[in-house]
């Protein structure tokens, strides 16, 4: 069995209008929900065998309060471009490429595409994936490259006003 988690980026910022949208990033509510986030699965007692994540500021800073907490070196985060702004497909593309030692791993990434991408995953569905938003499924596989073709099964939704 695997095990998926997957994030939508902590709140950014858009104080800075110089900035272009790859480079902004978190805002004071963002570095307040991520860290919590990363909490509410150690309080699960979820531990992280993987950290997959965008390349883009907002996305990577998420996933590195959750690699703090999960005890992960910031270096062994796996930065994946295509990630950013990611369709569906190119979800299951990464997932697909994960090593299969991985049993749980969670991918950090952005809005349309992640809320695209866990809505063809099981029958329960979210309008808006929130930020820092956890969608957490079950596959009962032993190897990554069967993710697409096997179901899904739902495991846990969470987000920061859920707290």
């Amino acid at each position: 069995m695997k095990r998926l988690l997957i994030i939508r980026h902590a709140k950014s910022s858009w104080n800075n209008n110089l900035l272009g949208d790859f480079d902004r990033p978190l805002n004071e509510r963002g570095e307040r929900d991520a860290p919590e986030m990363a909490h509410r699965i150690l309080e699960r007692g979820i531990k992280l065998d993987a950290i997959v994540s965008s390349t883009a500021r907002r996305a990577f800073s998420t996933a590195e309060h959750f690699a703090k907490s999960q005890e992960i070196k910031k270096t062994a985060i796996i930065s994946i471009d295509k990630l950013y702004h990611a369709p569906a497909h190119v979800f299951y593309e990464v997932i697909q490429e994960l090593d299969d030692k991985l049993n749980t791993v969670a991918i950090f990434s952005h809005n349309p595409g992640i809320t695209d991408f866990v809505n063809g995953l099981t029958d329960t569905r979210i309008d808006d994936m929130p930020t820092c938003g956890i969608y957490a499924i079950n596959i009962p596989i032993k190897h990554w490259t069967e993710f697409e073709e096997v179901d899904k099964l739902f495991w846990f939704f969470d987000c920061p006003k859920n707290g």
